[in-house]
């Protein structure tokens, strides 16, 4: 038996995969996180922000990335009552004892439609980067496709503001003080210019659309560019929790849902 348990211990090493994130709790005399010591290279000398960069990147950030990491995680914290803080209270207000379960549920609803379609700007701005060509007729052609295929161009447009999105302009306003080349902002603009020209009127370039860029200016993978988004929210949707404790609005919402009239049919 001893000598089997043996055999099998030697077979799941011979198969084992590799990380390279962290070191794993049974590993007692290391304790490490991308190639540095937690404890001493990690823990009182990062910032969350930084460590966040790490953790994705393998790379501590330079002061530039971190201001604008910092910067792109706090934009999008809180909006007030949004959907993401309305099912997070809900949520709460079934499960009060489990902090986690409406701040997952929140998370949710960072999507295409709601906060994370900076993930879509961001792979289009690859794509125009990676264009050969004049970057213009790259914007030309690509604001042509989405009008056949009658689509909207992620982060553009906006429910509430109109013209400017204040939220985008202080982000470029940040990245470009923090020292970012400026090579993706420069290419959205030049998407925004062009999506304007077609439509013949201003479209708004939101804050999603800025994040893509600003990501962007600073390495951060365009997969991971959503998860900016969740991180931020979960932080804000804290807020929402606890407050629903003290100050509940799920009440409201179910008072709402009373008025909502049943009609018979068939849809």
């Amino acid at each position: 038996m001893k000598k089997l348990a043996g055999d099998t211990l030697k077979f799941r090493k011979s198969i084992m995969t590799k990380t390279r994130i962290g070191t794993h709790l049974n590993d007692t005399a290391r304790l490490r996180v991308r190639g540095k010591d937690t404890l001493s290279e990690v823990v009182g000398e990062l910032s969350f922000t930084e460590g966040f960069y790490l953790v994705v990147t393998g790379r501590v950030p330079t002061a530039t990335q971190r201001k604008v990491l910092d910067a792109a995680l706090l934009v999008l914290m809180d909006h007030g009552l949004t959907p993401s803080a309305l099912v997070a209270r809900i949520v709460a207000d079934s499960n009060p004892d489990d902090i986690q379960i409406p701040l997952a549920a929140g998370a949710l609803m960072v999507g295409n439609r709601y906060a994370g379609t900076m993930v879509g700007a961001g792979r289009l701005l690859s794509e125009g980067m990676s264009f050969a060509g004049d970057k213009r007729e790259w914007a030309k052609g690509l604001v042509a496709k989405f009008r056949q295929s009658k689509s909207r161009i992620p982060g553009f447009g906006h429910a509430n503001y109109k013209g400017v999105d204040p939220r985008a302009a202080r982000l470029f306003e940040v990245a470009t003080a923090a020292g970012v080349k400026g090579d993706y902002i420069a290419l959205l603009q030049t998407l925004s210019e062009e999506i304007d020209a077609d439509a013949g009127k201003r479209i708004v370039l939101n804050a999603t659309g800025a994040l893509g860029a600003i990501l962007h200016e600073i390495d951060f993978p365009v997969e991971a560019m959503r998860a900016v988004a969740v991180v931020s929210r979960c932080a804000g949707l804290v807020g929402h929790v606890l407050e629903e404790r003290s100050s509940p609005v799920s009440s409201d919402i179910y008072a709402l849902s009373e008025t909502i009239a049943y009609e018979e049919g068939v849809d």
